[in-house]
């Protein structure tokens, strides 16, 4: 046996690890395009919040009754003015709004890099 040639014989290594770099890449991409198609790309952190609300027009105020705290900076209400101050959480059992309630009351909220807005309550 030739210990020169045995060194210098490297024949099988290129294709092996050739075959081992593709299946990696092809792995990769599809995890890529998967998080794409998926919707995982977005960022789900920028999600309205889900709440539960009870409108009283009669006693003029929107109460929270469950779901996600809301941070005052994030909301606007269609009529009538928020009960908080700039700032302060809102959690199951506060009032929201506490004046000018009506059957068209929205509360907004707005997505804290300005990007977009959505109704996530109304009477």
């Amino acid at each position: 046996m030739d210990l020169k040639q045995l060194i210098q014989d490297d024949d099988a290594v290129s294709p092996v690890i050739g075959v081992i770099l593709m299946v990696a890449i092809t792995v990769i991409l599809a995890a890529v395009i998967a998080s794409f198609v998926l919707g995982l790309g977005d960022s789900a952190g920028d999600a309205a919040p889900s709440v539960s609300v009870d409108c009283n027009t009669q006693g003029n105020y929107m109460n929270h009754t469950g779901g996600a705290e809301l941070q005052h900076n994030n909301l606007n209400a269609s009529t009538g003015s928020l009960d908080k101050s700039s700032g302060e959480n809102y959690t199951a059992g506060d009032v929201i709004i506490s004046s000018d309630v009506s059957d068209d009351t929205q509360l907004v909220w707005n997505n804290p890099d300005g990007s977009s807005s959505s109704i996530i309550a109304e009477c």
